[in-house]
């Protein structure tokens, strides 16, 4: 008798009868089934389709997982091996590089078995190409440790395009290694037939040094081409796993493009100095064939004006029409009367190095030094230069308003040049980058504001 006046109470303050009780009931069951309908249709986190397992058992598949479809699971996977495998191998090869320096080029070194210049011969850039592989390395791993202490179990927000972006000054360093390749092997053969110590040597630490698994010396030199070979297998096949809107995919394949015109341009200078061997061809676009000729022209500036690459920024680099003014008749004349000619133009800056790290010292430093390298067209096989380099703490950057689809570089006691390129815009582009560090540099900025003229007012400079 209490349970049912109880129950009266509660029906009573409720104001809910037994019919609306029974809709709110139905109600609820189908809105729980349209969930459960949902659940077992969500769309994938990757792909946005809804064909997922409907399995959420926490012991096959945790709720991250989950919301996976299986394609994307499969693709997730396949990623983290890929990017693992770029980072393992990538330790393998470092550990070889340091077999060949610490057991052969050292004890070579310490028994005086050779000569310094014919260890250089030898071993060429072989430090260089070891000091770049830990920094490149522990920045990898790094990448690795934080995603996985963050929960990143698949390794998504590892980034490999954009690190190796950062580390792609050590392409050039790859490059004197191979370009010296043939000529190392041929020293090694001449000397280990000359010199009946170094024979014993080798042939010993072949059979009895476990560390080198009884590899000889010549298959460890060619570590570096193999590694710099496989870097574009390596990318491909992350590329592969990645979906298109993951924000490395464009960083993969710029880095997948970089890596294969070094190669074509390393192929393109064996050829040329008359070698026999060729690394890995890979198809040539229009896109690559123009990145080998920026490779080839960029190593002509760098010769040219002797900096070190590491401290050396490429600002820009292009296609220009040159003309230089008669008697500096250009200002009351006009582009119109001047004879163009086309020539390939680089904008280089020297920036000081802020640390000895090669990831910190691509962060700009002060400008020490620019330069405009002109370049002819190429010429049998050769690029030429028009002139010594453009030195612009000695120049003086200026336009005029008559004449907006040029600018005027006037070298201080020398010369007078006028620019344009066949945009107008990527023109004002130029003028724009040249005047700014030409007003960086030079002790005459403080005095002139940069103006050629002290008669030149500053409304009448383009801004």
């Amino acid at each position: 008798a209490t349970r049912t006046k109880s129950a009266d109470v509660e029906r009573a303050d409720s104001g809910i009868g037994q019919m609306p009780a029974r809709k709110w009931r139905n109600r609820a069951s189908e809105t729980l089934s349209s969930l459960q309908a949902w659940e077992a249709h969500r769309p994938c986190t990757d792909c946005g389709e809804r064909d997922l397992p409907v399995e959420t058992d926490v012991q096959n598949c945790n709720q991250r997982r989950a919301d996976l479809c299986e394609k994307c699971h499969k693709r997730r996977t396949e990623r983290k091996e890929s990017v693992l495998e770029f980072v393992n191998t990538e330790a393998s090869y470092g550990e070889d590089l340091r077999i060949i320096k610490e057991e052969f080029y050292v004890p070579m070194q310490a028994a005086g078995l050779l000569s310094q210049e014919q260890l250089l011969g030898i071993f060429s850039n072989i430090q260089e190409l070891i000091d770049l592989n830990e920094n490149f390395l522990e920045v990898l791993q790094e990448e690795i440790d934080q995603a996985f202490d963050q929960g990143d179990d698949d390794l998504m927000t590892v980034c490999i395009g954009e690190i190796f972006l950062e580390f792609v000054n050590m392409l050039p360093a790859f490059q004197t290694y191979c370009l010296q390749q043939s000529s190392s092997v041929n020293m090694l053969n001449a000397l280990e037939k000359e010199k009946e110590l170094l024979r014993i040597f080798l042939n010993v630490s072949q059979n009895d040094n476990t560390a080198l698994r009884r590899m000889n010396l010549r298959s460890f030199l060619m570590a570096p081409l193999q590694r710099v070979t496989k870097y574009p297998l390596l990318l491909s096949r992350i590329i592969k796993a990645t979906t298109e809107y993951h924000p490395d995919h464009g960083s993969l394949r710029e880095a997948k493009s970089r890596i294969e015109s070094h190669l074509e341009h390393i192929n393109m200078k064996t050829k040329q100095e008359g070698n026999t061997w060729t690394l890995r061809s890979f198809r040539q676009d229009s896109k690559k064939k123009r990145e080998v000729i920026n490779i080839e022209m960029r190593e002509t500036a760098l010769k040219t004006v002797g900096w070190l690459r590491e401290e050396t920024r490429f600002v820009m680099e292009g296609s220009l029409q040159l003309a230089q003014p008669p008697d500096g008749q250009w200002v009351k004349k006009g582009s119109k009367t001047l004879k163009f000619q086309n020539m390939q133009v680089l904008l280089l800056v020297n920036m000081k190095r802020m640390s000895e790290s090669s990831l910190e010292s691509a962060e700009p430093g002060p400008v020490k030094d620019a330069v405009l390298v002109l370049i002819r067209d190429k010429n049998n096989g050769k690029f030429h230069l028009l002139r010594e380099p453009l030195r612009l703490s000695n120049c003086i950057v200026s336009t005029d308003p008559d004449c907006d689809d040029t600018f005027e570089l006037i070298e201080i006691r020398r010369e007078a040049f006028v620019f344009r390129d066949s945009d107008r815009a990527r023109t004002h582009h130029w003028f724009r980058q040249i005047r700014r560090y030409s007003r960086e540099l030079g002790s005459w900025k403080k005095r002139r504001n940069a103006l050629p003229n002290i008669m030149i007012s500053t409304p009448h400079t383009r801004p």
